[in-house]
């Protein structure tokens, strides 16, 4: 996209701190991970824990997402020290369907940090915080600042649409990501560091928002750059996307007569890692030639007429889907299980195998079977 031009014109004031936070202290959002301003004049204090897993469940994932997973995670394990303890296998389970399941396996592994090696506590600085296990400078940024109220700088998609457009910064993300970040560290007042955080992340949800912004509601509308310019909905600018590529595959559901449905554990590192899917080929540029081979036992199998489409951050992915019904008695194979019709939804299935299973449990069939394509 070619960088707007900004007219000259005369100067404008410079955004205030002080204007942000009295917006703010008026229209924060009520979020269940957060002390308001209110309760902060009460002396209420955020718990980091709960900070923390805000904010790892909120990287690339909606408020409206993560409030469901938050309550049931906080209600599950209420501390730090109960997250250390759980079974792996049920995190996974509980996060199934937030996506990006790195994250909940360095979530685990940052609670159990957290409780051997902290007592309990999180540090209360960046580069202590920086140093756990699946957190990076943004989460760093965000704990030390709205847990700790240190003068950090806290930068997330909201707050780089917020300030992208206040200074009119041409440079397209996410080259830009370093000045914008600059920018918010000038404006961090030393005595709501943390609140300023939320203030801003509060701005780009519901007033700076990507298409028509509410500019007339803004606490910073005379100070931004974009909206005198008329050019707001053109920021963020950023670099042109490449083409993700496509792979395809293969994927077995296998139904017993009772209703339970053949699953097996993917690897524990990788995409998905630790998660549960059903049987299938690998996902390549090509689909697998012949399909049986990679079908987990003998039955007579059946393709639904349409692919399963899923789109991950770096490939679009295209899946066969292929449905058997097999007697009661049959056997799992080596490294799988049947899980019960009544226990399907609580395994740790990401997104993409539950649209398999669901298509596999409701879709009509074709009446081929596996054969060379």
């Amino acid at each position: 996209m070619q960088a707007p031009t900004t007219p000259q014109t005369s100067p404008l004031p410079a955004p205030r701190a002080a204007d942000l936070l009295a917006w703010y202290d008026r229209h924060a959002r009520r979020l269940p991970w957060r002390a308001g301003p209110a309760e902060r004049r009460q002396g209420a204090r955020p718990d980091p824990y709960r900070v923390w897993l805000s904010e790892v469940m909120l990287q690339q994932t909606t408020v409206a997402a993560v409030k469901g997973y938050f309550e049931a995670f906080t209600a599950r394990w209420p501390t730090v020290g109960d997250l250390a303890a759980a079974d792996e296998g049920d995190v996974m389970k509980a996060w199934a369907g937030l996506g990006y399941y790195a994250r909940a396996r360095n979530l685990k592994r940052c609670a159990e940090v957290v409780a051997a090696d902290h007592g309990g506590r999180f540090p209360g600085e960046e580069a202590g915080l920086s140093a756990l296990p699946g957190i990076g400078a943004y989460t760093s940024a965000a704990i030390a600042a709205i847990a700790f109220d240190q003068p950090a700088a806290v930068v997330d998609g909201n707050v780089e649409r917020v300030f992208t457009r206040l200074y009119a910064i041409e440079t397209p993300l996410p080259a830009a990501k370093a000045l914008v970040r600059e920018r918010v560290a000038a404006l961090v007042p030393a005595d709501r560091p943390g609140e300023f955080a939320e203030a801003t992340m509060d701005l780009g949800a519901t007033i700076c928002t990507p298409k028509r912004p509410a500019c007339s509601l803004c606490p910073w509308s005379e100070a931004c750059r974009a909206r005198a310019a008329g050019t707001q909905e053109l920021y963020p600018l950023k670099a042109a996307k490449t083409a993700r590529p496509v792979r395809r595959g293969a994927a077995f559901v296998a139904v017993r007569t009772d209703g339970a449905v053949l699953v097996r554990r993917r690897p524990p590192r990788g995409l998905l890692g630790g998660m549960t899917e059903v049987p299938g080929s690998e996902w390549r540029a090509e689909p697998p030639e012949n399909p049986a081979s990679h079908a987990p036992l003998a039955a007579e199998w059946r393709r639904l007429p349409a692919p399963v489409a899923h789109t991950f951050t770096h490939f679009h992915l295209e899946l066969d889907v292929w449905r058997a019904s097999v007697p009661t008695a049959t056997a799992a194979p080596a490294g799988m299980w049947w899980s019960a019709a009544a226990d399907i939804d609580g395994e740790a299935l990401p997104s993409l195998f539950r649209k398999v299973v669901a298509g596999a449990l409701e879709a009509p069939v074709s009446t081929g079977r596996p054969r060379k394509r």
